[in-house]
């Protein structure tokens, strides 16, 4: 496939997520070389970074499915045509190549690919950052929860106060020592349900407040949380998660000379953009009336792909016929 510094492949697909992870099964599918690249060193883009312990309800077939054992079963499905994974790495350039397209890699590395598939979902993300945990991450401090094991009888705090934070909350509840949800303001922006699940649950919550300092000698041990007309109170805590949020953007693909608007890229309807060879597909692209759901970009996967197939080899069938017919 080639060597360390160049790769080839029939299709490069951008972004890990589920809609990736489902493209690169069914280009195995259809008979196609696939390599995966994703800027997280992780493969289930959101799903993996921000809610892997979360329940899941609206993917056909699973009355509620967790969110890593979503990206586990997606993983497990494309193995069979053994997808090279580029995790930790970013799409930066994209050319004309002799027979397709030149990708090129953070680092140097080129990616030569008959067809470029975006499945980017929000784009890069980055968390915002916790002012007082300047210096703290992989220390005690988190963005995400990739383990819940990890935490295993811990003291943890929760900063934030949006569905995110709350997910972390309940999530953690079962298995930390102890958990306690502080936020800057006196409402939360979490949906009421949630909020009122934590504290029936008499989930420990400290709003009107922050996070001033947190403490410890190589590991975090105590955090510092100052309320709103009251003195500040020290917490024992080996864990703190900040989920404040985060800010995302397509990055250098903004400037790959596709029809992007408000970080979507536009698309007809096989999924191909104002780019000859480059499709999108899952939140990253819009048309009128898209619905922005995980179950809508397995389908647009597919669209993509079978319309790929067709433009790197014209003898080919749109519609290939169904998997459960496959030897």
């Amino acid at each position: 496939m080639g060597t360390a510094e160049e790769l080839s492949v029939d299709v490069l697909i951008v972004g890990a997520g589920p809609t990736g992870l489902f493209a690169a099964y069914y280009a195995g599918f259809r008979g196609l070389s696939t390599a995966v690249v994703d800027a997280l060193p992780e493969a289930g883009g959101q799903v993996t970074a921000m809610y892997p312990e979360k329940m899941i309800y609206d993917v056909g077939g699973f009355p509620a499915i967790r969110g890593r054992d979503l990206i586990k079963g997606l993983l497990e499905q494309a193995a069979p045509w053994q997808p090279r994974y580029l995790l930790g790495r970013k799409a930066e350039g994209l050319r004309p190549g002799e027979t397709g397209l030149d990708v090129v890699l953070d680092g140097g590395q080129t990616v030569h690919a008959g067809a470029v598939l975006i499945t980017a979902g929000i784009g890069e993300f980055t968390p915002r950052p916790l002012p007082a945990g300047q210096g703290w991450l992989g220390r005690g401090m988190v963005h995400f929860v990739p383990s819940l094991d990890a935490h295993a009888g811990q003291d943890v705090i929760v900063v934030g106060g949006g569905d995110s934070a709350f997910d972390w909350v309940l999530a953690l509840h079962p298995v930390a020592a102890s958990v306690t949800l502080v936020h800057r303001r006196a409402k939360f922006r979490a949906a009421d349900s949630i909020v009122r699940q934590a504290r029936e649950l008499g989930i420990r919550m400290i709003t009107d407040a922050e996070v001033t300092e947190l403490r410890g000698e190589r590991a975090l041990a105590e955090v510092v949380v100052k309320a709103k007309g009251a003195e500040p109170v020290v917490l024992p805590a080996q864990t703190l998660v900040a989920a404040l949020g985060f800010t995302a953007d397509l990055g250098p693909i903004e400037s790959w000379g596709l029809k992007i608007d408000r970080r979507a890229i536009a698309v007809d309807s096989t999924m191909a953009t104002a780019r000859e060879r480059v499709y999108a597909a899952g939140d990253v692209a819009a048309y009128p009336g898209k619905v922005k759901l995980i179950a809508t970009g397995f389908g647009e996967a597919a669209t993509a792909i079978n319309n790929i197939a067709v433009a790197l080899d014209p003898e080919a069938h749109l519609f290939p016929g169904h998997s459960s017919n496959a030897e």
